[in-house]
């Protein structure tokens, strides 16, 4: 997956997405390669070039924070990317992370989704695998074959770019926010295993993991195409709870009255659950 030079590539990544308009030098020149050259970032960070270079090949890993905040200025990082940056930088001075034994779905949430009988909810863990559904989510994902992780059904499913009617933005998403799960934890050996297993089966993944984009996307509206009840357009919002901080619970809604909320009505009535139209 990754040659252990973290935070190295994630630097070259950002660098070479950096166009030199978005940092203020003009587009006069031919440029050969995309993005900013090394000697680019270094002088507009302040910084020596020597030392950049060093920290792209991973020959400097201890940045100070002023530096990192210069790398996160030139190369134009969202406040979500600079979060990542920090973490990269800071992730040996942390105690390695001890494996943790396999997730149990809090108790609490799955209380809470059993009770929402029109809207679709999972429970995730950080690594977006799927522990638990309720019947209209189920229902709702019978447009796919693959619902054990949220970032697999997409890259890897034959029926994902049909389910999905917006995929090149899912897929940008997906890949996002699990590098934003990640955090300073990007060798923990469930990420490991799925990054690899992606990167084997997706050549889609793999092109756009390497652009090391962040965002830890806590709502998302999504367009899909369900073999049953046709179009629909939902929103997506992650929730969290502090007894299970690893674990997220992931709602889906529609807009109250609207088509798109009607079949939403029309799944929960074939997953078995008595319901009441909306108005």
């Amino acid at each position: 997956m990754d040659s252990g030079n973290f935070l190295g590539e994630f630097l070259r990544a950002r660098r070479e997405l950096t166009g030199p308009e978005e940092a203020g030098l003009g587009s006069s020149r031919a440029r050969r390669t995309p993005g900013l050259r090394r000697h680019d970032v270094a002088m507009l960070a302040g910084i020596s070039v020597d030392y950049y270079i060093r920290l792209e090949q991973g020959r400097e890993r201890h940045p100070s924070p002023s530096v990192l905040g210069a790398l996160a200025r030139v190369l134009r990082l969202t406040p979500e990317a600079e979060e990542h940056l920090y973490d990269l930088a800071l992730r040996e001075d942390r105690p390695r992370r001890i494996a943790r034994p396999e997730e149990q779905v809090s108790p609490y949430l799955l209380r809470l989704m059993s009770g929402w009988v029109t809207t679709p909810a999972f429970v995730c863990d950080r690594w977006m695998d799927i522990l638990a559904v309720n019947p209209i989510a189920e229902t709702l994902l019978e447009g796919l074959n693959r619902v054990d992780n949220m970032v697999s059904m997409v890259f890897t499913d034959p029926l994902a770019r049909r389910f999905y009617r917006d995929w090149e933005k899912i897929a940008h998403n997906r890949a996002a926010h699990l590098r934003a799960m990640a955090g300073p934890d990007v060798d923990d050996p469930r990420l490991t295993e799925l990054v690899d297993e992606l990167s084997e089966q997706s050549p889609e993944f793999r092109r756009i993991w390497r652009r090391h984009e962040v965002n830890g996307l806590h709502r998302e509206t999504k367009d899909l195409h369900h073999p049953e009840v046709g179009d629909l357009t939902i929103t997506c919002e992650a929730l969290y709870s502090t007894g299970a901080r690893n674990q997220q619970l992931v709602t889906v809604q529609a807009e109250p009255g609207s088509p798109s909320d009607w079949a939403l009505h029309a799944l929960a009535e074939k997953a078995g659950s008595p319901v009441s139209h909306p108005i």
